[in-house]
């Protein structure tokens, strides 16, 4: 199983940086990850919100294949506790799905094309983070998912 996480923008500050190192090393023990930071459009200040997504959807298009489970990760989306997120994946996992793909828009979300596109959509919570935060978040409860599957101590009940 492969999990790919494409984001837009580029993770800044050493304490998310190292954060997400650290979750990443750790899901190495249960699976292949890897987060895919597409940088941000230039001059995105001036470019209309519709246009600039229609060109983040560009970008992403090119890391998206037709084998892989698509998850947005998008406010709109169904919100899971980390056991149900376990078991989510453990779904994901026993059906032999190729690979996962999770995908992070712009400041802006993400195009209605992709969303289309996308098999899933998954919230992480009804509150609002930066999106280099969610990179973190979102590492972290997939690690801990797997902790889960594998009735580790990491989490607890």
């Amino acid at each position: 199983m492969k999990i790919k996480l494409i984001a837009i923008g580029k993770t800044q500050g050493a304490w998310l940086i190292d954060g997400i190192a650290e979750y990443k090393s750790r899901l190495k023990h249960y699976t292949s990850y890897e987060c895919i930071e597409i940088p941000d459009i230039k001059n995105r200040a001036n470019i209309p919100i519709d246009k600039l997504k229609e060109l983040e959807e560009l970008e992403i298009e090119k890391y998206l294949d037709k084998d892989s489970f698509i998850i947005a990760l998008d406010e709109n989306g169904k919100e899971y506790s980390s056991e149900n997120f376990s078991n989510y994946i453990l779904k994901k996992i026993s059906f032999e799905t190729k690979s996962i793909i999770f995908v992070i828009g712009g400041a802006f979300g993400i195009s209605n094309v992709i969303l289309e596109r996308c098999n899933d959509k998954i919230a992480l919570s009804k509150m609002t983070f930066s999106h280099q935060m969610v990179r973190l978040v979102f590492t972290e409860q997939l690690y801990r998912a797997f902790t889960i599957i594998k009735n580790e101590k990491y989490h607890h009940k």
